[in-house]
């Protein structure tokens, strides 16, 4: 998930990298490193794009008023783009797929154009916020300009305002992308606007020489297992561990994969959203941890399990089954955090766990007992580790195969699950931008193909909050499973 400036959930990412002029046969074109090509995993969020499927994720923070001017908070992004290269370029795709997409600079990039600003509706209430976040969200970013945008939101009741943020998942996974919300909010409530550094785009590669390294990065290939391969036996027994490890987790996750008994939280979407949110404290969080046993997560996703059955039951169906969930989980090592912005590792570095949350369990306390059980052999089984080398197995596929064979997984493995579950840990102090306190941060998780609903946790200064996405024709009825969130908890503190 990305957030501002963006989970968010900032949002922009990692520097650019290093280019410079090419002529080939008498064309100007781009010379770059290998790291100006997309990762195969940061592609696969491209590939698995369709016209009902969008891969943004995003937030929305509501602010204190009043809101500032427009055009300050233009300057404020200005000021702050040089750190973040990403944002001024766009994704140029190689001629017939013989390579991975590349990052080039965009040649007419409009800061206006991604800053934007809107108001509510009467009354302005944040029934009237959520349905316009979902409008936005509705909308695909477009291929051809940078991949991201703000949105400036006046006339939210209280005189407050908002801010909402989008950005495709190929520029920035979550953890990432929290970490970069520093670079678009303050830390302060009188923090002075930097002034906007020149900028001049390096010129748009050719057609030929896009081809060209292609080319000479398939040539290369090859030899990358080997050179792979070579270095696993010079780690000797700590590659053996490694390996053993990833079957581990291979053997787990294939377990995972059966299809789960047919309901209504899946089949075909459309390409409209609708969203709303819950909300909870972390200390109420901690507290239940503290008295009932458990991890933070596992709190979270017990609660998570008590929505979906409210929602099962407003339906009339059986709750006599598990919800799976796909669990992203961040593999980003804690060295890497901090540091990203500096020396452009802000790809996307994540993997996933499957958990079965038990909707069928009407005890809240035994329910939050079998999610601890559940996670805690999940994570014994290694299955994060086997997901992640999966996806680095992936950088040594043809391109034009790999684009195929993502959106075929995608398809195939969504027969096995129900729904997404992604939990960012975001600051736990009060930001602001341009001097006003941000109150509130909700997140946006995309959905996939045949799943209707996903949630979104992120954490800010003492909250816990709760972004649900449902497919606006199949799911109108997601604030159920929002207020089933929040009892949840508050069933699990009457019993603490």
């Amino acid at each position: 998930m990305r957030c501002f400036g963006t989970g968010s959930e900032g949002s922009l990412v990692g520097p650019p990298r290093t280019v410079g002029p090419l002529s080939i046969a008498g064309t100007t074109g781009y010379v770059s490193t290998v790291d100006d090509r997309l990762t195969p995993l940061d592609a696969s969020f491209l590939h698995i794009e369709d016209s009902v499927s969008h891969m943004h994720i995003g937030s929305v923070g509501i602010f204190e008023g009043p809101a500032p001017r427009y055009e300050d908070l233009v300057a404020m992004v200005r000021g702050k783009l040089h750190e973040v290269p990403r944002y001024r370029q766009v994704v140029r795709r190689v001629p017939g797929d013989l390579g991975r997409p590349m990052w080039v600079d965009d040649t007419h990039f409009n800061l206006e154009y991604h800053v934007r600003h809107t108001a509510l509706p009467g009354p302005g209430g944040e029934e009237e916020l959520r349905r316009l976040v979902g409008r936005i969200m509705s909308q695909q970013l477009d291929r051809a300009k940078p991949l991201w945008e703000i949105w400036m939101v006046d006339g939210l009741e209280g005189g407050r305002w908002a801010m909402a943020s989008k950005v495709h998942h190929c520029m920035v996974d979550g953890v990432s992308g929290t970490e970069l919300l520093s670079l678009i909010m303050d830390v302060t409530p009188d923090a002075v606007v930097a002034e906007p550094r020149s900028w001049e785009p390096h010129a748009a590669p050719s057609t030929l020489s896009l081809i060209v390294r292609a080319l000479t990065d398939m040539a290369r290939a090859p030899f990358e297992p080997v050179g792979a391969a070579r270095a696993a036996i010079q780690e000797g027994w700590d590659a053996a561990e490694q390996l053993l490890e990833i079957a581990r987790g291979l053997t787990s996750m294939f377990g995972l994969m059966r299809p789960t008994p047919s309901s209504s939280l899946n089949g075909p979407i459309g390409p409209h959203r609708r969203w709303a949110w819950a909300t909870a404290s972390v200390e109420d969080i901690k507290e239940v941890r503290a008295r009932l046993g458990g991890t933070f997560n596992d709190v979270v996703l017990a609660c998570i399990a008590s929505g979906f059955r409210e929602l099962l039951l407003s339906r009339g169906e059986p709750t006599d089954r598990k919800v799976r969930s796909l669990v992203p989980v961040s593999i980003r090592a804690r060295d890497e955090r901090g540091v990203a912005v500096g020396d452009g590792q802000l790809s996307n570095r994540i993997s996933a766990m499957f958990a079965d949350l038990p909707v069928g369990e009407a005890d809240p306390a035994t329910r939050l007992r079998l999610v601890s059980e559940q996670m805690a052999g999940v994570k014994d089984s290694h299955a994060a580790v086997a997901g992640e080398a999966l996806t680095s197995a992936s950088g040594f596929a043809p391109p034009v195969l790999l684009a195929l064979g993502v959106r075929f997984a995608s398809k195939a493995s969504q027969r096995s699950l129900n729904t997404i579950t992604t939990n960012v840990p975001g600051p736990q102090l009060p930001l602001y931008v341009l001097g006003r306190q941000m109150l509130q941060a909700f997140p946006f998780v995309p959905l996939g193909v045949q799943m209707r609903i996903a949630v979104a946790i992120f954490s800010y200064n003492g909250q816990v909050n709760f972004g649900v996405t449902g497919d606006y024709d199949s799911a109108p009825d997601i604030a159920v499973l929002c207020r089933g969130i929040e009892k949840g908890l508050a069933d699990l503190l009457a019993i603490a």
